[in-house]
């Protein structure tokens, strides 16, 4: 018998015991996947309560900025008003006073 010929059966069982080491049962990777997704789940739930936090706060920061344009009209039809009554005021003080009648 050769050489080569004791050999071989040694690497077909070292090639064997390589190969099937390196397989994993459905169950023995379901066992380490499953932490890792309870986590991903877990961050998921959280990433969309965040999400839902953001547009409840942008919809009320456009609502407010609707009702700051809103005031900001209101109060430049305000300050029209106080200046024509201010002119109108100062028109009458310049005016010279009626004397009252004997």
């Amino acid at each position: 018998m050769s050489f080569s010929s004791k050999l071989a059966p040694a690497a077909i069982l070292l090639a064997g015991a390589i190969g099937l080491g390196g397989c994993a049962t459905k169950s023995y990777v379901r066992e380490q996947i499953a932490p890792v997704s309870q986590r991903v789940d877990t961050l998921e739930t959280r990433l969309q309560e965040t999400d839902g936090t953001a547009k409840s706060a942008l919809a009320e920061a456009q609502a407010a900025s609707g009702q700051l344009q809103n005031n900001g009209q209101r109060l430049d039809q305000l300050t029209g008003r106080v200046d024509g009554m201010d002119q109108r005021l100062q028109a009458q003080e310049r005016k010279p006073a009626k004397r009252p009648r004997n």
